[in-house]
């Protein structure tokens, strides 16, 4: 496996910084490009003790990975960019912490899980994901364990046996759409329809008009690719849940691709933005596809950055 990834196992923030600290700067020793993504508690705590802190990028992982699908292209970003620059790279990225929600947090152990994939070729570099023990519940901890194939706490880093790889686990069907969602079918002629519908739910929730505008043109990506790719046509749900617009739009296709929407296309490619600008527009995207058809929700909530 060319991602060495390792979930280290913490029980506060000195713990985390007498982990991270020797992680990071045996890594700029050895004139590798380290880029940090924790929250800013960790940021702050990490910089006060590293001899060479403006030797590392630092990136607030509250903001890369709102959407944690971005996550997998920001690393392969960076290790495009340092690679192509003759250095090699290592990272630390802390996806998962209390008070994300359980739609996040699916998503995030997804990406934990897809990481081994998005990984398995390619230049080799390691990644230590921190969780903690004392803030994360058991069964959170459990699916850490589940996701990566090295472990270490308290110094001690060992192959984990509790390794599982592989997306089953985490593949299964999302949570059955409220009873009050509103439904619309369509095809390309019943588009109109269809913005119609999340214009509606937009101002319901009194979303900004930039986000609701990057909604909308989120919505309208995936249900052309449903046109495209699913059989012609496809089916939009949606609703609201507390201040956050959800679209789903579900169709007959099928992208066998785990991968699929989590990398930049190339800047030539005429298809296949869909699902990657949906990414980079919404707060949340969980996308499954199966045999039997692909399902799509997007999340837009009230209040965004800035």
């Amino acid at each position: 496996m060319s991602v060495q990834h390792e979930a280290y196992l913490y029980r506060d923030l000195a713990e985390f910084v007498a982990a991270a600290q020797p992680f990071v700067e045996q890594g700029v020793a050895a004139d590798e490009t380290v880029l940090v993504a924790v929250r800013a508690p960790q940021i702050d705590a990490l910089r006060s003790v590293l001899a060479c802190p403006d030797d590392v990028v630092f990136a607030d992982m509250v903001e890369l990975g709102r959407n944690p699908t971005r996550i997998i292209a920001t690393w392969r970003e960076f290790i495009r960019h340092n690679v192509e620059a003759g250095r090699g790279v290592r990272g630390i990225g802390e996806p998962i912490w209390p008070g994300r929600g359980a739609a996040e947090l699916l998503e995030c152990q997804r990406n934990e899980a897809l990481l081994n994939v998005a990984f398995a070729d390619g230049p080799t570099w390691r990644l230590m994901c921190p969780y903690n023990v004392t803030t994360l519940p058991p069964a959170v901890i459990e699916e850490a364990l589940a996701s990566h194939p090295i472990i270490a706490m308290d110094g001690v880093r060992t192959p984990n046996d509790r390794y599982q790889p592989g997306l089953d686990r985490l593949d299964g069907p999302l949570p059955v759409p409220p009873p009050g969602a509103v439904e619309v079918a369509f095809t390309v002629a019943g588009l109109p329809a269809l913005r119609d519908v999340v214009v509606t739910m937009a101002s319901r929730a009194n979303l900004r008009p930039d986000r609701a505008a990057e909604l909308l043109l989120a919505v309208h990506e995936v249900a052309v690719n449903s046109i495209q790719h699913g059989g012609g046509e496809g089916l939009l749900r949606a609703w609201l849940d507390q201040d956050t617009v959800v679209c789903e739009v579900t169709d007959r296709g099928w992208a066998p691709d785990p991968l699929t929407g989590r990398e930049r296309p190339p800047a030539a490619a005429r298809h296949g933005r869909g699902l990657w600008l949906a990414n980079e527009w919404c707060d949340l995207v969980q996308w499954r596809s199966w045999t039997t058809g692909t399902c799509v929700r997007l999340h837009m909530a009230r209040r965004g950055p800035g």
